[in-house]
C-alpha cells in the first residue's frame, strides 16, 4: 500500500531541514534527484528508490488542506512538502513518515496523517501478486505493465497533484491506460474524475465484500491479463447462459442528503492578440453565482496561488502552442471547483471550462441569475456554447465511490456566431415547446434554451437530445 505523507509548515523547509529529514531515515540511505531536481529520492544501498520528495510549495489559498485531507491547516501562507513511499518496500512507509515528521518539527509545522511518524508495516494489496514498477522512471507509478500504469494511494481525497498529473502524462505518452487504486473510503476531486479517459483507465476501489470495483460504474473488477478488468460471469437471472458483469453492493448504497451541485460547462474562443487576458469568463460566472471572484488557481492541486487572470494568462502564453490545464477553487464558504483547458487553434485561443458549485439541503441554488450570466458571457467574453445542469450530489464536490445520479439540463446557450452560421432560421425555430430567448444585440443574437429544472426528472435529456439533433440538421 503506497503512503503519501505531507508536512505543513509556516516556514519554508530550507535545504538543511530537508536534508535532516532525509537523513532521519538513517545514514546508510542514498539521495538522488529526478525531474531536474524537483523531486528528491531516498534510496537504499542498491540504489532502489524508497521515498520520493516533491519540492516544497507555498500555499496562499485558504482551505486547500482542509479540502484535500481534512487537516486543520496553518494560516496562509504556509508551505506544503509532500513525500511518497514506494510500494512493496516495507521500510519505505516508515521512512516517509519519519521524513515528514522531522521536517514539520524543524519548521514549526505539522505532519499528515497525524500518525505519519509511527513505524507501520506495509500490507501488500490483496490479490495483486505483481512486482512494483521501477520508481526511478516515474515516482507516482507503482505497477507498470504493457497495458496500464497503476497508481496505488490511501489518500482520503485523491487530487490532481503534481505526482498524479505526471502519471497521467507518462501513461498517455506510452499509450497505456492509468488505473488509480484506493480504499472505498477515498473520494476523487472532479479534476481527477474528468481526467480519466476511457478503458482501460479506471478508478479501482478496494472493497471488503467484492474485492475490487470500478468507482465510476460499480462494475466488479479483478486483476487479469496485466490490468484490472470487469468480472464476466453467467447471469443468474438470465436462464439462457447470458453473461454479465455484477455491480458491487457498496456502489449501490445511495443516501439522498438533499445536497445539490450546479454544474456549468462552456467554451469561448478569443482573438489571439497581445491584449488577451484569459479567465475573465470564468470570473464573471463566479461573481454572478457567489458574489465574489475565485480564491485561487494552479496547474495542479492543491491550488496554491491567489486568483489572478493576468498570471494565468502568462503561464498559458509561455506554454503555447502546447495546451494548458488549470485548477481553480473558490472560498471554503461556497465550495466551487473548475478545470480550465486553454488551447491555441486556428480560430484563436479557446477556453474550455468545466465548473461546479455545491449547495446544502437548505441552501437555495441561484437559478434566477442564469439568463443574466449567459448574457454577460455572450456580450463580453466570446461565448460559443454553454450547458448548465443541476444534480443531486455532495455539497463538498468530492466524488464518492458509489452511485450518484446524473444531472439534468437547466439551460443550453448557443453563441451569436454559432447562431449566425446556421442556415435558414434553424436555431430559432426548434421542436421544443418552449422557444429560445434572445441574448445580446438583436442584429446578432445568441440564443438561450431553457429546460425544466427538476433534478429528479431525467426527461429533460430527451428534450436536449431533440434540440441538438435539430441544430445539427438531423
Amino acid at each position: 500500500m503506497t503512503t503519501d505523507v505531507i508536512a505543513l509548515s509556516p516556514r519554508m523547509p530550507d535545504a538543511w531541514s530537508v536534508l535532516a529529514g532525509l537523513l532521519s531515515g538513517g545514514p546508510d540511505k542514498l539521495v538522488d534527484t529526478t525531474r531536474e531536481g524537483a523531486v528528491v529520492q531516498l534510496c537504499d544501498a542498491q540504489g532502489r528508490p524508497l521515498v520520493a520528495v516533491e519540492a516544497p510549495m507555498l500555499i496562499q489559498v485558504p482551505g486547500e488542506a482542509a479540502r484535500l485531507f481534512g487537516a486543520v491547516e496553518p494560516p496562509v501562507p504556509f508551505w506544503w512538502t509532500e513525500a511518497r513511499a514506494t510500494t512493496g518496500v516495507a521500510e519505505a512507509e516508515r521512512l516517509a513518515g519519519t521524513f515528514a515528521a522531522r521536517v514539520a518539527a524543524l519548521t514549526g509545522g505539522m505532519a499528515w496523517p497525524p500518525e505519519a511518524a509511527l513505524s507501520v508495516a506495509v500490507v501488500p494489496s490483496e490479490g495483486v501478486g505483481i512486482a512494483p514498477a521501477p520508481a526511478a522512471a516515474q515516482p507516482a507509478v507503482d505497477v507498470l505493465t504493457d497495458k496500464v500504469a497503476v497508481v496505488i494511494t490511501d489518500r482520503s481525497v485523491v487530487a490532481m497533484t503534481a505526482w498524479l498529473s505526471d502519471a497521467f502524462r507518462a501513461a498517455a505518452a506510452s499509450e497505456r491506460g492509468l488505473q488509480i487504486v484506493s480504499p472505498a473510503s477515498s473520494t476523487l476531486t472532479p479534476a481527477v474524475r474528468d481526467a480519466l479517459p476511457g478503458v482501460p483507465s479506471r478508478w479501482v476501489v478496494r472493497d471488503a465484500r467484492d474485492g475490487y470495483y470500478d468507482g465510476r460504474t460499480g462494475a466488479v473488477l479483478r486483476w487479469q491479463e496485466g490490468m484490472f478488468a470487469p468480472v464476466v460471469q453467467p447471469d443468474p437471472d438470465g436462464g439462457g447462459g447470458e453473461m454479465h458483469t455484477p455491480v458491487a453492493a457498496s456502489f449501490q448504497e445511495f443516501d439522498d442528503t438533499g445536497e445539490h451541485q450546479l454544474a456549468i460547462s462552456f467554451r469561448t474562443i478569443h482573438p489571439a492578440d497581445d491584449r488577451l487576458v484569459l479567465g475573465g469568463a470564468l470570473e464573471a460566472v463566479w461573481r454572478e453565482l457567489t458574489g465574489g471572484a475565485p480564491a485561487g488557481w494552479s496547474t495542479a492541486e492543491p491550488a496554491n496561488l491567489p486568483w489572478s487572470p493576468e498570471r494565468l494568462t502568462e503561464v498559458a502564453h509561455a506554454r503555447s502552442p502546447e495546451p494548458s490545464w488549470f485548477a481553480v477553487v473558490g472560498a471554503p464558504s461556497r465550495p466551487g471547483l473548475a478545470g480550465v483547458r486553454v488551447t491555441r487553434t486556428k480560430a484563436g485561443v479557446e477556453e474550455d471550462v468545466t465548473l461546479a458549485f455545491g449547495y446544502g439541503a437548505h441552501e437555495e441554488v441561484p437559478l434566477d441569475v442564469l439568463p443574466r450570466l449567459a448574457e454577460a458571457l455572450v456580450t463580453r467574453h466570446h461565448l460559443c456554447s454553454m450547458l448548465v445542469q443541476l444534480r443531486k450530489a455532495r455539497r463538498d464536490l468530492a466524488v464518492p465511490a458509489r452511485f450518484e445520479g446524473p444531472g439534468v439540463p437547466l439551460a443550453f446557450v448557443l453563441g451569436s456566431e454559432e447562431v449566425r452560421a446556421m442556415p435558414d432560421d434553424r436555431a430559432r425555430r426548434t421542436p421544443l415547446s418552449v422557444q429560445p430567448v434572445m441574448l445580446g444585440p438583436k442584429a446578432r443574437p445568441a440564443l438561450y434554451y431553457p429546460f425544466p429544472g427538476d433534478p429528479s426528472d431525467l426527461s429533460a435529456w430527451s428534450d436536449f437530445e431533440r434540440l441538438v439533433r435539430h441544430l445539427k440538421g438531423e
